[in-house]
């Protein structure tokens, strides 16, 4: 059933769940393969990261197999995922405690721009405040406006601070 046709409402984790309606849960080891399925395709349009599905899929199992290392919440109905978003633990020393670094962010392609997006941001924002986390720290496409926007309107700023890396191969 495609997602137009689902007549429930848009539903979080706290809320009452209505049959087959969309809601923020967070996954488990048997949606790994969905949640390669999107992390594949977020990496089929990123400048800095190219698929390789036996890499994402491992990578997804050392986080969905620990806890303590992170979350990953989607957003389903009972018939599939739509969109997911991963959420890693670190300690800042600036802040003294523990912090959130959000990555993957993303939606189905035919599921964008019906608030699925927003759902995954306030579950995560949620979820800080519940686990008294000091911070949410993600990174975005530079050459993304669109998604540079969208996380400005979910009340995220820029830092002085800039990304840099160092590949370890």
């Amino acid at each position: 059933m495609e997602l137009a046709e689902t007549s429930g409402e848009l539903l979080n984790e706290s809320g009452p769940t209505v049959s087959n309606g969309p809601r923020v849960e967070m996954a488990t080891l048997d949606d790994l393969p969905a949640l390669t399925e999107l992390v594949m395709d977020l990496f089929s349009t990123s400048g800095d990261f190219r698929p390789n599905r036996e890499a994402q899929e491992r990578g997804l199992r050392l986080i969905l197999e620990q806890p303590s290392r992170g979350r990953i919440a989607v957003v389903r109905n009972d018939d599939r995922i739509f969109g997911m978003v991963n959420m890693l633990f670190t300690i800042s020393t600036a802040r003294g405690g523990f912090v959130i670094l959000m990555e993957d962010v993303v939606i189905h392609p035919h599921h964008r721009g019906q608030g699925y997006g927003t759902m995954l941001v306030d579950h995560v924002v949620e979820f800080a405040k519940q686990k008294r986390f000091l911070r949410i720290t993600l990174l975005t496409d530079k050459i993304s406006a669109e998604s540079q926007e969208f996380f400005r309107k979910q009340g995220f700023e820029y830092s002085n601070m800039i990304p840099m890396r160092r590949l370890i191969e």
